[in-house]
């Protein structure tokens, strides 16, 4: 499960892939199969969010993982690469590694 927050060693990355509306939904099934066929079982996945942009023209991929080390591994495995493959036909993308800084919750009125 997804969780955020500060002062963890986990690393994030967000990748964002601009898409034509008409392929918004091929992408997310691409990313969706890698997924579910690799991914998720590689050693040091911890988590994987997908979001659909509502005009249609962006898939944002939010994963965590352990270490850079267990992502680059996972990017050399050759199961998932075919998806990968398929999807850089359709879609470009900009991707980025991120550690969080701060989190904000919602504060009950009256309390401070």
């Amino acid at each position: 499960m997804t969780q955020i927050a500060m002062n963890s060693d986990v690393l994030t990355f967000i990748n964002v892939f601009t898409v034509a509306p008409e392929n918004q939904q091929r992408l997310v099934e691409l990313l969706t199969s890698a997924t579910d066929v690799s991914v998720k079982y590689a050693p040091g996945f911890i988590s994987c969010s997908l979001h659909k942009s509502i005009d249609g023209t962006k898939v944002t991929m939010y994963a965590q993982w352990r270490s850079m080390e267990d992502y680059q591994a996972m990017r050399d495995d050759p199961k998932p690469l075919p998806y990968f493959q398929e999807a850089l036909k359709i879609a470009s993308f900009e991707p980025g590694m991120y550690k969080v800084v701060q989190t904000y919750e919602q504060t009950q009125v009256g309390q401070a």
